[in-house]
């Protein structure tokens, strides 16, 4: 039976334990697993994308197989074929597909008519892809997920959605900062708590950066304008206390570290000076997109 990737969620917290651990083998030996073999996968892309688009690509060709880049605008989706249509046409042809778009609903819809794995590479609702690297990083660094605290400022976009999602799945406890009307997705938050019941993971929503930050083993960010809001540059004016700075990361753990999915708009999420002594940590972070995404691909196509 195949199995898609739309949501963290979609994978065990023992299943990603064993992707990490995976991940970390094939960051020693890139071809090493060859899983992908003979296998064509499709990579659709709605949205502009740097890391994404590349180590998908990157890491399908490392695993024997063919990476086929289709942009969104050349697609017939474009203009307006039914998505159950075009995953029924897709699935003639290809072994697998890795979409970031827009709507998740769309993600959905392509799985459910889809005779081969699906990979959520972003949704406005959902990033899992990127916090599955995350959790990876973390991992190489503290050792250990359970129990850590993670604590997200900035908007509460689908990169505090999925966190919220995955500290309730492996039990660490999350803490999401935003203005007050950028709070996360409710769907996401109630998803999370539920989780949360299993591993005894803390989820908390608040609207004060030093609140989230206090005991913080990791500190996260993102842009305050995703892609598709462009128009809304306004709201920056209600983000100006939520920037990543040095008093704010003096008030986490002492080894407390920053991290960042980028693209980064220094300035404004997070201080040059704050990037620049995490950069380590923030492009180790940007390479480990490439090992946990083949760790995952090797399970979806075993």
């Amino acid at each position: 039976m195949k199995r898609d990737f739309l949501n963290i969620s979609d994978l065990t917290k023992e299943e990603i334990l064993e992707i990490i651990e995976y991940a970390i083998k094939l960051k020693k030996d890139k071809f090493l697993d060859q899983t992908l073999k003979g296998k064509s996968i499709g990579l659709v892309f709605m949205k502009p994308s740097t890391r994404t688009r590349l180590s998908f690509e990157v890491g399908v060709y490392q695993m024997g197989g063919q990476p086929i880049y289709i942009q969104g605008s050349s697609t017939q989706m474009s203009r307006g074929e039914d998505i159950k249509d075009t995953a029924r046409v897709l699935s003639r042809y290809l072994d697998g597909l890795v979409i970031r778009t827009y709507a998740h609903k769309e993600v959905e819809e392509l799985a459910e008519y889809s005779d081969f794995p699906v990979i959520n590479a972003l949704t406005d609702y959902l990033h899992p892809c990127q916090v599955l690297a995350d959790l990876m990083t973390i991992y190489e660094r503290f050792g250990k997920l359970e129990g850590l605290k993670v604590a997200y400022v900035g908007d509460g976009n689908n990169m505090a959605n999925t966190w919220i999602i995955a500290g309730g799945l492996v039990g660490i406890h999350v803490s999401v900062a935003t203005p007050k009307g950028y709070e996360p997705d409710s769907k996401a938050v109630a998803e999370g708590l539920e989780l949360a019941k299993k591993t005894k993971a803390k989820i908390e929503i608040t609207n004060s950066p030093e609140e989230a930050v206090k005991n913080a083993d990791v500190i996260y960010t993102d842009v305050w304008v995703s892609m598709g809001q462009e128009g809304e540059k306004e709201k920056k004016e209600f983000f100006k206390d939520f920037t990543i700075n040095k008093d704010l990361v003096s008030k986490a753990n002492k080894n407390a570290i920053v991290m960042h999915c980028l693209p980064a708009h220094k300035g404004e999420e997070i201080t040059e000076e704050i990037f620049e002594q995490f950069a380590d940590v923030i492009f180790e972070e940007a390479e480990n997109r490439l090992h946990a995404q083949k760790a995952l691909m090797s399970l979806l196509f075993k």
